[in-house]
């Protein structure tokens, strides 16, 4: 007898309430030590304080606020223009906040890799876009099982070639799968870009292969638009346009015909540079044989940043839009003041994203009384493994037991140096912990 499931909450996800029984351990940095033994919920419970409640630094905060506000946000921006929208998980790999997404309206989450869908399965995610051709056969067969076990289950994924459907049709014959996985083709960006077929022409060799394989169905088109090289707004745009007259085309010769009555042509783009792009674009779709799903994958906003997407989010070109908040604030102690122009926290490449930007150092918080001023003068200039370099300006105020407050750029490089991520309110309350699994 097959075990019972936990049941859905209101996102339809299942084994959240796991997450609140998980014993609070060395296993995850900056928790009280004398939090240990105590469940993730009994410590929520008790709504400690991140400065005075006995965590120890380096400790990543996300605001509670920050974060409720983007989701509404982008929830908002996906029904005034029309679009579906299946944010990128692998940005956070969060269990909790892909539930927060999708009770504001997402109608999927989207993954890159087979260990990322087998989390999101864990949790009862139904709808899974994987923006990548899925050649493993050992992943295929384990996809194949999903899909039989659960016709409630929805999965789409990319092929990009001809070889990549053998492989997927060799895979899932071998697994005996009685439902077939639905693909979209996926047009390349351009020459030089990343993966994706690079002409029409091979588009329609790889559909054709599709159709010809009996364990695949095509469904739809799609591509990222953020590998537009040189990217402009016109060039994206041009290219977004091509994708969408790939899936007229494809549409002309009956190529989805396989879709059953209801079901929804799918036309995917979008991450988090450019949907303004695709807003405007898929508005311009013509109609179709069948209804089309117009699929948004943006990912990063559910943190927004400090550094690379505060400058490319789209809402800076439609501030009437909105914007986004930077939800991270990574806390770090000075822990050396060698000289007056130099200083140390004890925070670095381990706790902090630097693939893109440094940390920016926004405010300090006084080690003596707990006053919280502008870090005026104060700038990161490096970090080391553990370390953070520190230049200071002449007169600029900092000591050592200071506590320094930094903004982060890249969300998806930041999440994933994080284990247990306090959920802090405006007044440093920590309201829950964020869970994450890469």
């Amino acid at each position: 007898m097959a075990a019972e499931r936990p049941a859905p909450g209101p996102s339809g996800l299942t084994g959240l309430a796991s997450l609140t029984d998980e014993r609070v351990d060395h296993r995850f940095k900056a928790l009280p030590p004398d939090a240990a033994g105590l469940t993730v919920g009994e410590l929520a419970a008790e709504r400690r304080n991140l400065f005075t409640g006995g965590f120890t630094t380096p400790v990543l905060a996300l605001s509670a606020e920050s974060v409720a506000h983007n989701l509404a946000l982008l929830e908002t921006y996906a029904q005034r223009h029309g679009l579906a929208f299946a944010p990128h998980g692998k940005t956070s790999m969060s269990p909790q906040l892909f539930a927060r997404q999708l009770e504001h309206g997402a109608w999927g989450i989207t993954a890159a890799v087979p260990h990322q869908a087998r989390v999101y399965r864990a949790f009862g995610v139904q709808r899974i876009f994987l923006a990548n051709e899925l050649v493993d056969a050992v992943a295929l067969t384990w996809l194949a099982g999903e899909l039989d076990a659960d016709p409630d289950f929805r999965f789409v994924c990319y092929v990009d070639s001809v070889r990549g459907v053998e492989l997927m049709d060799e895979a899932l014959r071998a697994a005996g799968a009685s439902r077939p996985v639905d693909v979209v083709v996926e047009l390349g960006a351009g020459e030089g870009a990343r993966t994706g077929v690079r002409t029409e022409a091979d588009c329609v060799s790889v559909a054709d292969a599709v159709a010809a394989a009996g364990t695949l169905r095509l469904v739809g088109v799609a591509g990222y638009e953020g590998e537009v090289p040189d990217a402009t707004g016109e060039r994206v745009r041009q290219w977004l346009r091509r994708l969408v007259g790939l899936a007229a085309d494809f549409d002309a010769a009956g190529r989805f015909a396989a879709l059953g009555s209801g079901e929804r042509i799918v036309i995917s783009a979008g991450g988090s540079a450019w949907f303004d792009a695709v807003a405007d674009v898929f508005a311009e779709i013509p109609e179709l044989s069948s209804p089309v799903l117009k699929l948004l994958r943006s990912g990063a906003y559910v943190s927004h940043d400090d550094g690379h997407y505060r400058h490319l989010t789209p809402f800076n070109r439609v501030p009437e839009e909105g914007a986004l908040q930077p939800a991270f604030r990574l806390w770090a102690q000075v822990v050396s003041r060698p000289t007056a122009e130099q200083a140390f926290l004890n925070a670095g490449k381990r706790d902090a994203a630097y693939d893109l930007d440094l940390p920016q150092a926004q405010v300090v918080r006084s080690g003596r009384d707990g006053s919280v001023r502008a870090a005026s003068g104060i700038e990161i200039t490096g970090l080391s493994d553990q370390h953070a370099w520190v230049r200071t300006d002449e007169g600029a105020e900092l000591e050592v037991g200071d506590w320094v407050g930094m903004g982060l750029s890249h969300p998806c490089t930041s999440f994933d140096k994080w284990q247990l991520i306090p959920l802090v309110e405006a007044d440093g309350t920590v309201a829950d912990y964020i869970r994450t699994f890469f």
